[in-house]
């Protein structure tokens, strides 16, 4: 008797959230194909297939699912997004690519907005997984590494800016994303999480380093991938700069798959209805709400700054650009924006953070004197 072939199943790259992935599909016997890390070679093989003037994450996307089938990937998987936003439009065209070069049968969709439903139905139809309590905790797995993922990366932020020889902290790090990566079940993902926290906090730091704060918005897979944003968060780190990504994966789980009775506090995309509503109205597609919210609420929460990734022809995000010089009337925080694609020069990007953290510190001294002055004026009182 054969012995039956295992599937194997390949997501793109969007930073870490393949850890997440590859633990659900190996909880149901499906073999998790993590393609190349995204290079410039990746990007060369999407740029032959991909429409004219398509933005790079569906260039990075296609890139990475040619790579994986060249690698013996079954099957290539992408969410699908009903907005109003090309994301819509990636998986006909990716499609269409894939039945052109003969791999018509390769991609499947998954319904992501439709919730723990969605995500069953992609296990059970999609992948033909067949046991219903293995797919209740595939999904529990991937969602509990999810908030684990971005709860390290805030901490690997903070020891970034502060370390005290630059490079540890990453090191560190990547050992404590080789524990969540091993674990298995709740159990053992709870044991690594403590472990991968004191891993991390192994990095000598300078706990009196004068360190910016700075919130990442924007369109949400150049917020979480390194590679297409040219590693924003390591060369600002470099600076002393701690930075938070106001879009997360882990928020993103918390408003499109986890049930409203088992949600804690406002989620992101109640405050992006809240705190944009002064500056727009409505949902006008991509991240645009979140990322006019997201100004709005480092300016309240007292950030130095906040810097605006998008991709070049994202109409969504240059909707929001356009709205942030009216926030200014009523926001004074710092804002940068940075609009990439594969052509984006590293020497002018690196320049503009550099002077972006030059401005923050600056202000940050001012206001720090201002107060000091207000504060000896009212005591001579």
């Amino acid at each position: 008797m054969s012995k039956k072939k295992t599937i194997k199943v390949a997501f793109p790259h969007m930073g870490n959230v393949y850890i997440a992935w590859a633990a659900a599909l190996k909880k149901l016997g499906i073999e998790a194909v993590i393609p190349p890390k995204t290079s410039k070679k990746t990007l060369e093989m999407a740029s032959k297939y991909s429409p004219e003037s398509i933005c790079l994450p569906y260039k990075t996307v296609l890139g990475n699912f040619l790579q994986a089938i060249e690698n013996g990937a079954d099957y290539v998987a992408m969410i699908s997004s009903p907005g109003i936003c090309r994301l819509g439009e990636y998986g006909q065209s990716i499609k269409n690519v894939l039945k052109d070069l003969g791999y018509e049968d390769k991609y499947i969709e998954l319904q992501l907005y439709d919730g723990f439903k969605g995500m069953y139905n992609f296990f059970a139809e999609s992948l033909g997984a067949k046991n219903p309590v293995l797919i209740a905790k595939a999904i529990n797995i991937a969602v509990r590494k999810v908030f684990v993922l971005d709860k390290l990366e805030n901490l690997f932020s903070y020891y970034r800016a502060r370390e005290v020889v630059v490079g540890t902290a990453e090191k560190h790090y990547n050992r404590a994303l080789a524990l969540i990566i091993e674990a298995e079940n709740t159990k053992q993902l709870k044991q690594a999480q403590k472990e991968a926290i004191e891993e991390i906090k192994k990095t000598e730091i300078d706990k009196n380093r004068d360190v910016l704060t700075v919130d990442i918005t924007g369109e949400i897979f150049l917020v979480q991938d390194p590679f297409s944003n040219q590693n924003i968060e390591k060369e600002l780190g470099r600076m002393g700069v701690q930075t938070r990504r106001s879009l997360t994966v882990s928020g993103f789980v918390k408003d499109a798959i986890i049930p409203k009775a088992f949600k804690k506090g406002e989620t992101h995309l109640e405050r992006a209805y809240r705190m944009a509503r002064p500056y727009l109205m409505r949902d006008i597609g991509g991240d645009a709400l979140e990322s006019v919210s997201d100004v709005a609420y480092a300016n309240e929460k007292g950030t130095d700054g906040i810097i605006h990734v998008s991709p070049f022809t994202c109409m969504p995000e240059i909707m929001s650009q356009n709205i942030f010089p009216t926030m200014r009337e009523n926001c004074e925080i710092p804002i940068l924006t940075l609009i990439l694609d594969e052509q984006t020069g590293r020497a002018g990007y690196i320049t503009r953070l550099e002077a972006f953290a030059d401005l923050m510190r600056r202000r940050k001294f001012y206001k720090k004197k201002q107060a000091e002055q207000q504060k000896e004026e009212v005591t001579q009182k």
